[in-house]
């Protein structure tokens, strides 16, 4: 029996990239999944993925920088699918640049598309998942490299998910939903463009990775998701795993 059947699983940005490997592995060990995110057409796309190998899976447009999108869509996947198992804060609009080239406006979407819509949608999906939910958050490791230049904004909004992903486990934890953190280093679109490019940076890049590759959105990172959100990590919660060949050093 798959691992996760009759469970419902929410992911957010679950187009492309690491949400869509996300939502594939989920599903390909029994979930049902909402992908969740602005364009209907790539959200549709995942789905039609599923759906062919097996799988069920339905598209919910959501502007997760929008509190009230988040409320209906959480109404609407209940309504659907009668409850909510698993939710995955996958969504981020990411701002770049040095923080003396980094506006109002670019640092504001970085936190409203990342710990806010990440809180909003804990708190609107918490009456489900009481008594045996998963929640799977998206950090970073930017905070954490030994040089964050040009990453500032960014790694400011995944530390504050992964502060908002620990109070909730602790809050949490006596109503056995469990809250934990990942930080992958995947061949996201952006990511494979790079690495197509030919850069000179790209060699160099990888060999800070002890594996010495960029990880796969649903084997590499998806089947981690997997675990964490299934009964193999029961006992485990508040914490923040990387999955990125070695390359960060959580202390």
């Amino acid at each position: 029996m798959a691992i996760l059947e009759n469970k419902v699983a929410v992911v957010t940005g679950g187009g492309q990239g690491v949400g869509a490997g996300i939502a594939l592995a989920l599903a390909a060990e029994g979930a049902v999944v909402a992908v969740l995110g602005r364009t209907l057409a790539t959200l549709e796309a995942t789905c039609a993925e599923i759906h062919h190998r097996g799988g069920e899976a339905q598209a919910f447009v959501c502007d997760v920088t929008q509190a009230d999108d988040i409320d209906a869509a959480v109404m609407e996947i209940v309504d659907e699918f009668g409850s909510i198992d698993i939710l995955v804060n996958n969504a981020q609009i990411v701002p770049l640049g040095r923080l003396l080239e980094i506006n109002d406006e670019e640092y504001q979407e970085g936190m409203d598309s990342g710990p806010l819509a990440t809180l909003r949608f804990m708190k609107a999906c918490y009456p489900f998942l009481r008594g045996d939910g998963s929640i799977v958050n998206l950090a970073s490791s930017a905070a954490i490299r030994s040089d964050s230049a040009g990453f500032g904004a960014y790694a400011a909004a995944k530390e504050a998910i992964r502060a908002l992903s620990r109070a909730a486990a602790c809050e949490w934890g006596e109503d056995n939903v469990r809250v934990n953190c990942i930080m992958p280093l995947a061949m996201s679109p952006a990511m494979n463009r790079w690495v197509e490019s030919g850069s000179d940076d790209v060699e160099a890049f990888l060999s800070t990775v002890p594996l010495g590759r960029v990880g796969d959105c649903e084997e590499d990172v998806g089947r981690v998701v997997v675990f964490l959100c299934g009964p193999d990590a029961s006992y485990i919660t508040g914490h923040t795993l990387p999955i990125d060949g070695g390359q960060a050093f959580l202390r």
